[in-house]
């Protein structure tokens, strides 16, 4: 969840780490440091941070503060208030040893507790202290074999990127369950959490693997296990450049990528249909039609947006390819004790393919012998590797916190993974034609939803107000209500709640009143007439109703009217606008948009 950000090499640190963390301000954060080698005859470390933005912590930089090696981190508060001394980089006690840390070393207070009996002052009230003061201790000769030492007795996730003042050279990595990637430049490397960080400098990339470590001198890197024997890692080229994390003349990174969409969607297409057949290549899924079909059964795991989008997904598989299939939360699948059955196919959704419960659940049932497929953003990513296959959603970089063309583009990945598991099984050649025309209709008719800003900011500014809201959808549309009232939570802070538009009547009825808009999910599909009732009912208790459909509803207050494709394929196009709603409601209530309070992009903490 946090950003960090390394160099080695022979140009001025601070300005590079300044320019990565602010590259990496969209994960969420609430402090932000530097730690650097001072150079020189007097050599050591400097170290500066502050509780804020990345332009507090460069206003307060010292005049003085340069070197050609350090280390930076933007901190999204887990253990400690968010505050200056809790603000990474850590020092050891001697102030010799520099470290920053991604992730939770669960068991941070026994070893507090322990060094806290030797005799060690905390500086902070943090986990990650914990590790600076472990490698500092450390009796081993190199400061590889210091940081392999300390974190022999941890337990827990981490990235980390360590300095030591005795070893000027270098920069030393580990990761466990939280990414760490390494820049290979020209005479210069550099470390980060993202490639975002990286982009503008080198597109040469190597990803470390769980118990991996790395050493990163000027001129070279290598890696290798905890337990120290060497790795054979080789850099691979970034997809994106660049240009792709800037805002395009945009206000905020949100617009950006809702008015990215259409091309999204063509991208998430592109080189996959197969009009001969009906169906589509997705080659990555390494599922061939045999193994297809003896799959008796499709669960589907993800969390937050992931999460809806895979209900979505479940959805269109039921639907199309006739495999009964639901969604569940990957943050609590493996608590549960689940029950792993070697004839259901298992598949994993995560935006940015980082995501540690879900990276856990999948680890769980890797363990118990399942088939696990990714539906992934990110190429080259955690899960993308543990996976035994997948389909890439091919969005490009989402840097906003709230997940929109991302989102839509998972979707879309469901319908062509169900579509090709339905032409396997007992989809005729005419439905596959069928579902392929509306796939192709989807980026003109996205196009077409975006082009009605001006409205749906109109109404977003009469509906901001309210004190709470809800959403509602029945079957295809109730995924579509539950996305929709996440977006205006995280990005509004309006209260929101999702229901099964059959349930209000069961209990959520009693909250109708003025104050309490509801949005509803109208699709002209064979439930028509049952949702026109719920508006009745809403109707009746002099509730206000948006409603999100294919022709004015009479009921409703106010119709955002979205383009017919096929009905399975409608949830994608109704969930836009309603995008919209939630980003122009924010905007009216004067949010931060791309960072909301409290929250991070890539949640790689459990």
């Amino acid at each position: 969840m946090c950003g960090i950000v390394g160099y080695i090499g022979k140009r001025d640190v601070a300005p590079l780490l300044l320019e990565g963390l602010q590259r990496l301000e969209y994960r969420g954060y609430d402090s932000a440091g530097i730690a650097l080698h001072a150079g020189g005859k007097s050599g050591g470390l400097k170290i500066a941070k502050a509780k804020g933005r990345v332009r507090d912590l460069e206003a307060r930089l010292p005049k003085r503060f340069a070197g050609t090696t350090g280390i930076a981190h933007t901190r999204w508060a887990t253990h400690g208030a968010p505050n200056d001394e809790n603000a990474h980089p850590h020092l050891d006690a001697d102030g010799k040893v520099a470290i920053v840390h991604n992730g939770i070393i669960d068991n941070a207070s026994e070893l507090r507790a322990k060094l806290e009996a030797d005799g060690v002052e905390f500086a902070s009230e943090t986990d990650s202290e914990v590790l600076a003061h472990l490698i500092g201790r450390s009796t081993a000769d190199t400061l590889e074999a210091k940081v392999r030492q300390a974190l022999t007795g941890v337990e827990g996730t981490y990235g980390i990127a360590v300095l030591h003042a005795d070893f000027p050279d270098r920069i030393v990595a580990a990761r466990n369950g939280s990414p760490v990637v390494l820049g290979i430049g020209e005479h210069e490397m550099f470390i980060a959490s993202d490639v975002a960080a990286l982009v503008s400098h080198t597109r040469q990339v190597v990803t470390l693997d769980d118990g991996e470590m790395a050493t990163l001198k000027a001129d070279d890197y290598r890696t290798y296990t905890t337990e120290g024997s060497r790795t054979s890692a080789s850099p691979t080229t970034v997809e994106w450049a660049a240009e792709s994390y800037d805002m395009g003349g945009h206000d905020t990174y949100m617009h950006k990528e809702i008015c990215e969409q259409a091309d999204a969607v063509d991208r998430v297409l592109r080189g996959r249909i197969d009009d001969r057949f009906a169906t589509v290549h997705l080659g990555g899924l390494n599922l061939d039609a045999r193994e297809a079909r003896g799959v008796r059964r499709v669960k589907i795991l993800g969390c937050g947006s992931a999460y809806h989008a895979g209900q979505i997904g479940a959805q269109l598989i039921e639907e199309l390819a006739r495999i009964p299939a639901d969604a569940e939360p990957a943050s609590e699948f493996r608590y549960r004790n689940p029950v792993v059955d070697p004839e259901t196919l298992y598949i994993v959704v995560s935006q940015s393919g980082e995501t540690y419960d879900t990276l856990a659940a999948v680890q769980e049932l890797k363990r118990k012998g399942a088939r696990v497929l990714g539906v992934v953003n990110v190429v080259g990513s955690a899960i993308a590797r543990a996976t035994d296959g997948g389909v890439y959603v091919h969005a490009g970089p989402e840097v906003c916190v709230v997940s929109t063309k991302c989102f839509t583009n998972t979707a879309v990945a469901f319908a062509l993974l169900a579509l090709h598991l339905g032409r396997i099984r007992d989809l005729s050649v005419a439905d596959g034609k069928r579902i392929i025309a509306g796939l192709r209709k989807l980026p003109a008719q996205i196009a077409e939803v975006l082009r009605g800003e001006d409205e749906i900011a109109k109404l977003a500014a009469e509906y901001a107000n309210a004190k709470s809201m809800m959403f509602v959808g029945r079957v295809r549309g109730y995924p579509v209500a539950r996305e929709a009232s996440l977006k205006l939570k995280e990005v509004s802070y309006v209260h929101a709640e999702a229901y099964p538009a059959s349930e209000l009547k069961h209990g959520p009825l009693a909250l109708i009143e003025p104050d309490v808009p509801t949005v509803a999910i109208v699709p002209d599909d064979d439930l028509l007439d049952k949702n026109r009732a719920t508006l009745e009912e809403i109707k009746a208790r002099s509730g206000r109703i948006l409603a999100v459909a294919h022709q004015v509803q009479e009921k409703a207050d106010h119709t955002l009217l979205v383009p017919k494709n096929e009905v399975e394929l409608d949830p994608i196009l109704m969930g836009i606008p309603l995008q919209l709603l939630a980003y122009h409601s924010a905007l009216a209530l004067g949010r931060d948009i791309d960072k909301p309070r409290n929250l991070a992009k890539s949640v790689t903490v459990e």
